[in-house]
């Protein structure tokens, strides 16, 4: 799992170096811009504004440059709908306002203005030659003096121009074109004039007239009748300016100049280019478009929106402030055309005679290097992905084969124990020089010490047996001759009976010894047969009705007949320690139940008694040898191996065995299942 971290690590890290390269290349080349720029004022200013004037009090107006030529019609439909110019009439005139606009293309100049006025008064050329309605007035600066034109009309059309002062070498007004339209708010005029008569300087004021009077004090616009200086600056894209930067814009960037208010004063191109600019349409094997969000992903990081300006036309950004005050600096943006793309915006100061008079922005979309990234990645991708393939499937290997050789060891320890609890001689020994190769040597040798160990105590009833008879053969011989000893006194004799009553207790214990032992050679001698279960079931126990008469005894037969294949004379000795055991626990006058009925597959004969209830911890454990649950003291050779001999002759016969208490808790009930014929 470190390969794919080190891989986005080293990603990061090439990503960081390149972004550092771009920064420094982009940066190269718009101070080699601003250089060609420097004293050269005129581009940045063409008209008599000087770079240095101070900051002017009325709004300037700023004109965009479009690609095509309005249609002067008089109507707001093919403008846009959000760089306006606003103007209220205020207290004196609530119900007057005015919206501009201006727009550049070829050496032209395209204004639309949005009057509100719900009283229209048009010039009424019957009372005077001079404007003598609504009207407007676009000022002018030529040769260090103001020039006006009154704009105003007798009916909806074509406007009339004239000039206020043309003694003043004002040019031809019918340079001026346009078209007057009423609107259900007031009327729209929308004006056309070349670039050149404006000076660089534009300033304008609608004049409100009411009953063919002309009210100079309603008036809205960026400046006003009383005004004796320039009117404010109209800021638009100079040609010449355009013409200089042009070469030096790189395919997918764009440079862009500011004045030294942060006005944008030309603007080639668009960071935001499309991807496929920055690859070669001649190479077909590109990145799968997944491995290319995946790159982008990794190492996109945090960048900032881009910062809008209150006024239309004015460029904000921190890297720009900078530049204005003589420091060139770089911000990144978020890319509005894609999300997971930033682009890089690089600002320096153009100077001239020492002075800052503006800035060139110099934008690049960082798509300029990450296209030149993504077959580098997805070339590192393939071979992390490779590289991971192979270890992951290596450890899956390993893993499932060390499962396998632990659940072999697993399965091998469970099967080496039989029911019974003895030890076969199946456990595998491990060749693997390893540490489950060593565990399971180990398991070997332990079960062979086990076995060892099991054997002896398997035999060693077998060789008690045999070593204490002969012992055992002299004491009871010597008590013979004791007690044919007449001259004996009487309390010899007590000492004598008690010592021949152990004596007897303890043949008891090597009879039953030697019956355990020898029963397991005995039942594999008996040949199994097919015979009926009901009438053995009826015979043998009338037999135990005559033997236990302190018992209440009841046959339950819900069958007629009960075909299993089985040794006669096995079940009926099962059937003998079963019901010894039941006599055992029942009290006296209790009731012992033989049950034979019918089971899916076979036959279950049950033995059930009245006494005390088996504990839970032993219904599973009174099967096993030396186990017995009677209390210390009872009567008789008790050694835990009756229900014992019965599980070695069910086993024998394929049967199953169970013990648990009566339902009604009364007692316990011991069955045994035959499979059937």
């Amino acid at each position: 799992m470190a390969l794919p971290w080190a891989g986005c690590q080293f990603t990061k890290e090439m990503e960081s170096a390149l972004r550092h390269g771009q920064e420094q290349s982009l940066q190269a080349t718009a101070q080699a811009v601003a250089t060609v720029l420097e004293d050269r004022a005129d581009l940045l200013y063409p008209g008599p504004y000087a770079a240095t004037d101070a900051a002017e009090s009325h709004q300037p107006i700023y004109a965009m440059p479009v690609p095509q030529a309005m249609i002067l019609d008089g109507y707001a439909d093919g403008w846009s709908k959000t760089n306006k110019g606003h103007f209220a009439g205020g207290s004196n005139a609530p119900s007057l306002a005015l919206t501009y606009q201006a727009v550049t293309y070829d050496k032209r100049l395209f204004m639309l203005f949005e009057i509100t006025d719900p009283d229209i008064v048009f010039h009424n050329p019957g009372l005077s030659a001079k404007p003598n309605g609504d009207h407007l007035v676009l000022r002018t600066w030529r040769r260090g003096q103001r020039q006006e034109y009154i704009i105003f009309t007798a009916a909806p059309g074509k406007i009339q121009t004239q000039a206020l002062h043309p003694l003043r070498g004002a040019l031809d007004a019918n340079h001026i074109r346009g078209h007057w339209q009423d609107t259900a708010q007031g009327y729209t005029l929308e004006l056309e004039m070349p670039l050149s008569f404006t000076g660089g300087r534009l300033g304008f004021y609608s004049v409100n007239a009411t009953d063919g009077l002309i009210d100079n004090k309603h008036t809205l616009g960026n400046t006003a009748p009383g005004d004796i200086g320039p009117p404010p600056r109209l800021i638009y894209s100079p040609e010449r300016l355009l013409r200089t930067i042009q070469p030096f814009m790189a395919k997918g960037g764009q440079l862009q100049v500011v004045d030294k208010s942060g006005w944008g004063i030309a603007n080639t191109g668009q960071p935001e280019a499309d991807p496929s600019d920055y690859r070669d349409e001649e190479i077909e094997d590109q990145p799968f478009w997944v491995v290319r969000s995946l790159y982008r992903g990794i190492v996109q990081r945090e960048a900032t929106p881009i910062p809008l300006s209150e006024h239309f036309g004015k460029v904000a950004g921190d890297e720009i402030e900078a530049a204005l005050t003589g420091n060139s600096t770089a911000s990144w943006y978020e890319d509005p055309g894609a999300t997971n793309r930033s682009y890089l915006s690089v600002a320096v100061p153009i100077t001239a005679d020492g002075a800052t008079i503006g800035a060139l922005i110099a934008r690049e979309s960082n798509e300029a290097y990450l296209a030149l990234t993504d077959k580098a990645f997805s070339r590192l991708l393939a071979y992390s992905l490779a590289a991971l393939a192979l270890a992951g499937l290596g450890l899956i290997g390993y893993a499932s084969l060390l499962s396998w050789r632990i659940g072999r060891l697993s399965q091998a320890a469970q099967d080496v124990v039989d029911d019974d609890g003895n030890i076969r001689d199946s456990f595998p020994r491990s060749a693997a020089r390893d540490e489950i190769g060593e565990l399971s040597r180990r398991y070997a040798d332990l079960l062979h010490r086990i076995g060892d160990y099991n054997e002896y105590l398997r035999t060693l009833s077998r060789k008690l047996s045999h070593e204490l008879r002969t012992p055992i053969a002299v004491i009871q011989s010597s008590l013979d001759n004791l007690e044919h000893d007449d001259a004996r006194p009487e309390d010899d004799m007590v000492y004598i009976h008690r010592a021949r009553s152990g004596l007897s207790r303890l043949n008891q214990i090597l009879t039953a010894m030697s019956e355990a032992s020898q029963l397991e050679e005995s039942i594999r001698r008996n040949d199994l047969a097919q015979m009926d279960l009901v009438p053995l079931i009826r015979e043998i126990f009338a037999a135990y009705s005559s033997i236990y008469t302190d018992h209440q005894l009841t046959l339950i037969c819900e069958v007629e007949t009960a075909i299993t294949t089985a040794a006669p004379e096995l079940l009926v000795q099962a059937l003998d320690k079963l019901m010894d055991n039941a006599v055992s626990f029942c009290p006296s006058q209790g009731n012992i139940t033989l049950q034979l009925t019918q089971a899916v597959g076979g036959w279950t004969i049950s033995v059930s008694n009245t006494g005390p209830p088996l504990p839970e911890a032993m219904q599973n454990q009174i099967f096993a040898p030396m186990v017995s649950v009677r209390e210390a003291g009872s009567e008789g050779v008790h050694l835990g191996l009756g229900l014992h001999i019965v599980r070695l002759i069910s086993d024998y016969h394929g049967a199953t065995m169970r013990a648990e208490n009566a339902t009604d808790g009364s007692g316990v009930v011991v069955s045994v299942y035959i499979p059937g014929a």
